[in-house]
């Protein structure tokens, strides 16, 4: 160990053969997804399996990179709940594509810190670069800039916190007890993420201060309302913005000029893969002024007037997430990921038609992008379109049991992979398309895996 030549990186010689030797497990392993289990097997990967097969003592030296990628093989990949798997159809369809994982391969050795503009020049313009592109997408006007974080409940705690600062300036440097703040409320739809709670807890507003108000029978709210009140208004456009970029959806972003403050998340719609939120707000400069704050050890590298992000949030330092989004977008274009959602929507549509032939099943929402949400109703006939069911064959307490109980085992059958909801108090089975991977056999495969398991309720 004190040999000088064992203390540097691996050699290049033998790094190359370590890449050449990954390089075809990854392509290996994209081509065979479909054949794995979607989710670990519960007989053989229960709680604590993964601890149990590796050793619980770090290791004192060094091992050869066969024995970790054999041992990737033996526990980690068995263990996983493969969210690129063509079968996984839960929360939203996830977006890997070959593109991306080239993209993150082409970040990971170039490892820069996007914290100011001195810092890796080219991170931060091509941030500002990515963002712009898609905003053009999603046709914001020019007024909205973005800065990219992880996730969208990053980005909600951030704007709410532009929007508490509006509302009781002095905030910032005096908390919200000096500032003699208000109680604040912070008003959401029924279906709304639970990030919003988190962002009060956060924030000093009280999670007992959101509060979750009716939408209409699309669920909508109406945003004349933040008009008419000055309430600072935030769309949570994660998943459905995206689909924005589709000419036909123009009518989606009806509205969204009205807002304060947006967020796309690229990472669930637009083929970018996790993590990757873009926050849009109405003015950036609102957002910096909330969270500007040089350190005297950082001032030397803040003097040119250039985009710093690190003033645009909490974090100091950041990933350089634009490149891979980047890679993405040029490797697909505009029309390349609209032909994929098109393609995602068509699947959607078919699945309803399949849903609607169904006498045993009910739609429980309209269907507009790539997520359907469905009920299993028994032998009662129903739809989305029809009256109030009568007689029901179980109460719907029971109903709300039994469709859990289709999603648990097919779930555990590890052949698909669903998720489960509530709308309008009531329990209902939810699919989401959005794999590149998955097709109209692998929708038709788990429809029949469905109503299979329905039956045999």
């Amino acid at each position: 160990m004190n040999d000088p030549q064992s203390l540097g990186d691996t050699s290049p010689d033998e790094f190359r053969r370590q890449l050449h030797e990954l390089a075809d497990w990854v392509a290996d392993f994209r081509q065979h997804i479909g054949s794995l289990r979607v989710a670990p097997n519960p007989a053989v990967a229960g709680p604590g399996a993964i601890l149990a097969a590796l050793p619980t003592e770090p290791p004192e030296e060094g091992e050869p990179f066969e024995k970790i990628l054999g041992d990737v093989d033996r526990v980690i990949v068995p263990g996983m709940v493969h969210w690129s798997h063509p079968m996984f159809l839960g929360y939203f369809g996830w977006t890997t594509t070959a593109p991306a994982i080239l993209g993150e391969i082409i970040t990971a050795p170039l490892s820069v810190n996007a914290m100011t503009w001195r810092t890796c020049p080219a991170a931060t313009e091509l941030e500002t670069l990515v963002v712009d592109w898609i905003r053009q997408w999603v046709r914001l006007p020019q007024e909205f800039g973005g800065v990219v974080y992880d996730t969208a409940s990053v980005g909600v705690m951030h704007a709410l916190a532009v929007a508490r600062e509006e509302a009781a300036p002095s905030v910032r440097t005096r908390g919200l007890v000096g500032a003699g703040a208000p109680v604040f409320r912070i008003y959401v739809s029924k279906q709304a993420h639970s990030s919003a709670e988190k962002a009060a807890i956060a924030l000093g507003l009280g999670e007992e201060n959101v509060q979750r108000v009716p939408t209409d029978a699309q669920f909508r709210m109406v945003s004349k309302i933040c008009r008419e009140n000055k309430m600072w208004l935030h769309i949570d456009g994660a998943y459905g913005a995206g689909f924005s970029i589709l000419p036909e959806n123009k009518l989606l972003t009806v509205g969204w000029s009205e807002a304060d403050s947006i967020v796309v998340n690229p990472h669930k719609s637009l083929f970018v893969p996790l993590d990757f939120s873009v926050l849009y707000v109405r003015d950036l400069e609102r957002l910096r002024r909330v969270f500007t704050l040089v350190p005297e050890y950082l001032r030397g590298d803040t003097v040119e007037a250039q985009m710093n992000y690190m003033d645009y949030g909490i974090q100091l330092g950041r990933r350089f997430r634009a490149l891979k989004a980047w890679v993405i977008f040029r490797s697909f274009g505009r029309e390349g990921m609209a032909a994929r959602l098109r393609e995602h929507i068509r699947l959607a549509n078919v699945l309803t038609e399949w849903i609607k032939s169904d006498a045993r099943f009910e739609l429980a929402a309209p269907v507009s992008m790539g997520v359907v949400c469905f009920r299993w109703v028994g032998s009662v006939a129903g739809g989305v379109d029809a009256g109030p069911r009568s007689a029901p064959s179980a109460t719907e307490d029971k109903l709300d049991e039994l469709n859990s109980e289709i999603v648990e085992r097919i779930n555990t059958s590890g052949r698909a992979y669903l998720t489960q909801t509530k709308l309008r108090g009531r329990t209902v089975l939810r699919i989401g398309l959005g794999n590149v991977l998955t097709t109209e056999n692998h929708l038709r495969n788990a429809w029949e895996m469905i109503r299979e398991a329905a039956g045999n309720l």
